[in-house]
């Protein structure tokens, strides 16, 4: 039932374009495993073998530290809605921050030159793996839309409330793992 991959192929990228939601997964050598949902319309294939996804400011940020102790990285889409399917990209990934030279030019290329407020950073994945499976057991839900919530708690804080909010809750992780959000 379960298929593997070398690369993202044409059926795969209409998969995930009709997606709502994506999970991430992460995990350093020790300490907790991080499981994070997340909306799609944050979600870019790049090409092939790049995926990419804006990083939203939220209470933790345990990816990124994650991905500088180790790098593995395994996103999740499941169909909620018609046929069943689950499809997983495994790779290695890291995060760019705004600091970085190469933020700008993946905003514009990939977000119309748009970074909404609360983006933290953007994560890469380097696609090593795709995997689909039957996803038989993923129940059936209908969307109903967005939350305001996320962007409502964005604009409350706004860009000077949002960098502290950084300083004071996301530059290490549940473990005591340094994030590395704002040193570059």
């Amino acid at each position: 039932m379960a298929k593997r991959f070398q690369q993202i192929e044409a059926p795969h990228r209409d998969f995930i374009g009709r997606q709502q939601i994506f999970f991430t997964a992460s995990a350093a050598g020790q300490g907790h495993v991080n499981l994070s949902p997340r909306g799609a319309d944050a979600f870019r294939i790049i090409d092939a073998a790049r995926v990419m996804y804006l990083d939203r400011t939220g209470s933790g940020n345990e990816t990124a530290a994650h991905l500088l102790a180790d790098g593995r990285l395994t996103i999740m889409f499941c169909a909620f809605e018609g046929p069943p399917q689950i499809l997983r990209l495994y790779g290695r990934g890291r995060m760019v921050n705004w600091a970085d030279p190469e933020f700008a030019g993946l905003i514009e290329a990939h977000y119309d030159g748009e970074v909404p407020l609360g983006t933290r950073q953007l994560c890469l994945l380097d696609v090593s793996l795709v995997q689909t499976s039957c996803g038989y057991g993923v129940p059936l839900y209908a969307h109903q839309g967005p939350r305001a919530s996320m962007e409502n708690w964005h604009a409350a804080k706004g860009p000077e409330g949002l960098r502290a909010y950084w300083e004071e809750n996301n530059l290490e992780s549940l473990d005591g793992l340094p994030t590395g959000l704002l040193d570059r």
